[in-house]
């Protein structure tokens, strides 16, 4: 058994790629319309895993967008996805610098939370060892839920 993808149904699919691929670094790998089912599909993968996911060999996102509006809600109930980054401070100065909210600052040097668009919540995990304590992020209080 291998693990494929999750997907995530999205209201705006321009906005959830820019934040996907612009702001936390994702990759698209493919895309396609499918005009009778008025949707469109976009499996996303982390740095380095786009060949693999191809040959079904690393995991992905699929972003699903319906063209009919449809409101979804309880981004929450899902969980959360998450990555293991190489500096988590350096990827949240990014994100912040972008207007992502950083709903749980990294304040160990560990771990933190931010949210899609659509209100999914995605865990970002440190490579290796926690850094060291920093600030402004050791001292910041959390934000809403994650």
């Amino acid at each position: 058994m291998n693990y494929l993808h999750t997907m995530l149904r999205v209201t705006d699919l321009e906005q959830s790629l820019r934040f996907f691929c612009d702001q936390l670094g994702l990759q698209e790998v493919s895309r396609k319309d499918y005009p009778q089912g008025r949707f469109t599909l976009v499996f996303l993968a982390a740095p380095g895993d786009g060949e693999r996911a191809r040959e079904d060999k690393a995991p992905m996102i699929e972003l699903t967008h319906n063209w009919d509006p449809e409101e979804y809600g309880g981004g929450r109930n899902f969980g959360h996805l998450a990555y293991r980054v190489d500096d988590i401070y350096a990827l949240c100065e990014r994100l912040q610098a972008a207007g992502v909210t950083i709903n749980r600052p990294p304040r160990d040097g560990h771990m933190a939370f931010v949210r899609s668009p659509d209100g999914i919540s995605i865990e970002l995990l440190q490579r290796g060892e926690s850094l060291p304590p920093r600030e402004p992020w050791a001292s910041m209080p959390n934000t809403g839920s994650w």
